[in-house]
C-alpha cells in the first residue's frame, strides 16, 4: 500500500525557515516525481515544486523560486522541502504527492498518491 507521510510543519515568524519531509513507502514500482503542494484557507491546492526521482531535476512555481529548495534522499525514500524567507502568504497545509509518469507537472490532478498534509503557519 502506497503511503506518503509529511512532517516538519509548524508556526514560524515571517522571514524564518522550515524544512518539510515526505517519506514514501509501499511503491511496487518507483515513482517518477514527488511534488509539494499547498492549500491556503479558502483557496485551491496549488503546486509549488516537484523533483524527478531518477536525476534530481527540480521545478518550482514562480512565487517560491529562490526561497524554497526541494531535494531527495533515495536510500531514505524521503523528499525534503527547505523553505526559507517565509512569508505570511506561504501559510497553508502542505501536501506531498507521487506521480508515476515521466513528465514534470505541478498540476494536482496529475498526481496519483497523496499524503495527509502538514500545517505551516507564518505569523508574527
Amino acid at each position: 500500500q502506497v503511503q506518503l507521510v509529511e512532517s516538519g510543519g509548524g508556526l514560524v515568524q515571517p522571514g524564518g525557515s522550515l524544512r518539510l519531509s515526505c517519506v514514501a513507502s509501499g511503491f511496487t514500482l518507483p515513482y517518477a516525481y514527488i511534488g509539494w503542494f499547498r492549500q491556503a484557507p479558502g483557496k485551491e491546492r496549488e503546486g509549488i515544486s516537484c523533483i524527478r526521482r531518477s536525476n534530481g531535476r527540480s521545478y518550482y512555481e514562480d512565487s517560491v523560486k529562490g526561497r524554497f529548495t526541494i531535494s531527495r534522499d533515495i536510500p531514505k525514500n524521503t523528499v525534503y522541502l527547505q523553505m526559507n524567507s517565509l512569508k505570511a502568504e506561504d501559510t497553508g497545509v502542505y501536501y506531498c504527492a507521487a506521480r508515476g509518469r515521466e513528465q514534470a507537472t505541478l498540476v494536482a490532478g496529475d498526481y496519483d498518491s497523496w499524503g495527509q498534509g502538514t500545517q505551516v503557519t507564518v505569523s508574527s
